[in-house]
């Protein structure tokens, strides 16, 4: 017997009925992160929010501001850590930079039961922009491998090279405290915290060099990843994340801004057509990674409010999560809510009494410990959840006011099931969740012409995945 469908009426009640029982579960989360600090009013979890299991909030509470100081501080002790400054300096410039990251990398890899490896990742840029003769570019990466699906991979990284007002002086002393100790800060205690676990998936933690010449090390390290046919389902580059502190001297304390473009920069003609046939240019991978960081990381276990900003980054700027997208990879960057421009990108100097220059003393590091929590929380339950569902399709052969998706099954061992999730064309996030069971299928009561529609895959610890946006198939 063929099951019988519910009606518009019963999937329009049901799911406003869970949507409303949702946000009131989560709501009171935005309060309370709210209350705690300086989380801008009048936002709403969305439907799709997860609450942070209890193995996440112990992950959370090891996260240590005391050890983001001493990290940011050693790494201002090395003077300059210009992409061109000394590479066999023991004390001073970016070969002594990079020789004390790779060294305390490893001090954590030597925790983990063989699971995490310790690399240098070098290669020989010759001339280019900014980069006037041969220099060797090198990243250091510390691989956590997955123990259950471990060909999937997630990158989290922050930029270790620094600059001063002169973006080719690579003598002055330049401590990049901000832009970005903080950020490698982020990655290297995320390491330190995540080496004694077991995530599902494959977790790389990474430094690189030559981002202030022109994003060099994060280019080479996306074309390493894609020639390898490497598996990165999400990216996340931390790039000034120290203070809390804006130009004008007014301080948001609890909020990190996420950037995540729209439209696909690897896009092809072929998918720019199909998304403006059916408006998909809110829904690329990207944006439903930052959905997906909404839903786990914006909650009073990080203390934090994310929020996400429609753009690749900001004007006139850029960083290194634009190499994964221009490899099609989904990425996106972590900024701090407002710039203080007095301490970035400045030579260190007194100016009519005012101090300029990258210095550790304008830094925040509880606020920078929260937005280790953020990537934290978001990186370990892409880790541990299972992928977005892969072929997700809607079906449009047929003109009918319903919606029937379909998708392939995932072949993670504890797959529980899937969700349908969908909200109206105007809105930003997801408003309604539809649990459908293990399937491949479902069929909708709801125009697809009206709505936008998603699938997200569950496992039995009730983790969710980002959501898939489908494409048309006729």
């Amino acid at each position: 017997m063929r099951p019988v469908r519910p009606s518009r009426r019963t999937v329009l009640t049901a799911t406003a009925a869970a949507g409303a029982a949702t946000a009131g579960t989560t709501a009171t989360a935005t309060t309370a992160t709210a209350t705690a600090g300086e989380s801008e009013a009048g936002t709403h979890p969305p439907a799709t929010a997860q609450p942070p299991s209890r193995e996440l909030r112990a992950l959370l509470r090891e996260i240590d501001p005391a050890r983001i100081e001493a990290t940011v501080r050693a790494l201002v002790s090395f003077g300059t850590r210009h992409t061109l400054s000394a590479q066999d300096d023991p004390a001073r410039g970016i070969g002594a930079a990079r020789d004390w990251i790779l060294a305390e990398m490893r001090s954590y890899a030597a925790t983990s039961g063989g699971r995490m490896t310790t690399e240098l990742q070098s290669y020989v840029q010759e001339p280019a922009p900014r980069i006037p003769t041969a220099t060797r570019i090198t990243n250091i990466l510390a691989t956590l491998r997955g123990s259950v699906t471990p060909e999937r991979v997630y990158v989290v990284s922050g930029h270790y090279d620094s600059r001063v007002t002169d973006v080719m002086d690579a003598t002055s002393d330049s401590p990049g405290a901000d832009d970005d100790a903080s950020g490698v800060a982020v990655a290297m205690e995320l390491a330190r915290v995540m080496a004694t676990r077991r995530p599902a998936s494959t977790i790389v933690f990474a430094a690189v060099a030559g981002e202030e010449q022109g994003l060099y090390g994060a280019a080479y390290m996306a074309s390493r990843f894609k020639a390898a046919g490497t598996d990165v389902q999400g990216m996340f580059t931390n790039d000034i994340v120290g203070a809390s502190r804006a130009d004008d001297g007014t301080r948001n304390r609890y909020t990190i801004r996420l950037f995540a473009e729209g439209v696909p920069t690897a896009e092809t003609p072929e998918q720019a057509a199909t998304r403006r046939s059916v408006g998909g240019e809110n829904d690329s991978p990207s944006r439903q990674l930052a959905r997906f960081v909404r839903d786990t990381a914006d909650n009073p276990a990080t203390g934090m409010r994310v929020r996400v900003v429609y753009r690749r980054d900001r004007y006139r700027r850029g960083g290194d999560h634009i190499p994964f997208l221009e490899q099609g990879y989904a990425a996106a960057r972590f900024t701090e809510p407002a710039e203080d421009f007095a301490h970035q990108h400045q030579d260190v100097r007194v100016e009519d009494g005012k101090q300029y220059g990258d210095l550790p003393e304008f830094c925040d590091f509880p606020f920078t410990a929260r937005v280790a929590r953020v990537n934290a929380a978001a990186l370990w339950t892409l880790a541990q959840a299972p992928g977005a569902p892969r072929g997700a399709r809607i079906l449009t052969a047929a003109l009918t006011n319903s919606t029937q998706l379909v998708w392939a099954r995932g072949s993670e061992p504890d797959l529980a099931g899937y969700e349908v999730v969908w909200r109206e064309t105007t809105a930003p996030e997801w408003t309604h969740v539809i649990p459908v069971g293990d399937v491949t299928s479902h069929e909708v009561d709801l125009s697809k012409d009206n709505v936008f529609f998603g699938v997200r895959a569950l496992n039995r610890a009730g983790l969710r995945s980002p959501v898939a946006f489908p494409s048309p198939q006729s």
